[in-house]
């Protein structure tokens, strides 16, 4: 089976991080969201271990994960640190959004494979859901808030299991946004021939 290679080249530099504040209100169905959580399944893995994990929240769930994340900022930043408005973003961003997923990785608890493979596999995951998001519409941006990365409790995590950010997903009206790289892919390659 031939892909327009075109095609696939077009929605890989179109790839961009999309924030809440840029999603309007419209719904993402759950067929959909499933259709992007199903290509994560298909990422690379060594050893088979598909170590990738994910908490999909949505509605009042999404009102937990905003009164937590928001919470834990306030309760882990000192008083001169501490910034009204990083408060409020905090608190607003799962709201804005119509899901937020929690990125989690399942360890081999045998310990067959290195744990920055686990992680390379989880991550590959999320590129196949950003890349299904892109096709579809939907803004997607991968978050990694110390909230998340030390969240074993909210998240309920499993032995072995963490979580490495939140994908918070959304609707919003396309614009074009600048595709730009700060250098080309020639000035990070060596070609070695001999």
């Amino acid at each position: 089976m031939m892909l327009n290679p075109k095609a696939l080249s077009d929605l890989i530099s179109k790839r961009r991080s999309i924030f809440p504040n840029m999603y309007n209100n419209e719904p993402i169905s759950d067929n959909l969201i499933w259709e992007i959580l199903g290509a994560a399944n298909w990422a690379p893995n060594h050893k088979k271990t598909e170590p990738w994990r994910f908490k999909v929240y949505r509605k009042d769930a999404l009102k937990r994960l905003s009164i937590y994340l928001s919470n834990y900022y306030k309760k882990h930043t000192l008083n001169e640190n501490f910034s009204e408005r990083k408060y409020e973003k905090t608190k607003g961003k799962p709201l804005r959004s119509d899901c937020v997923i929690a990125i989690c990785m399942q360890r081999n608890l045998e310990g067959i494979l290195p744990e920055w493979e686990e992680i390379a596999a989880v991550s590959s995951a999320v590129q196949n859901m950003w890349l299904m998001c892109t096709a579809n519409g939907i803004g997607a941006y991968w978050s990694s808030p110390d909230a998340a990365i030390k969240g074993e409790s909210f998240f309920e995590l499993n032995e072995g299991e963490r979580c490495l950010g939140l994908l918070y997903m959304g609707k919003w009206e396309e614009i074009e946004i600048k595709s730009d790289r700060k250098s080309p892919i020639e000035d990070k390659v060596v070609w070695i021939e001999e």
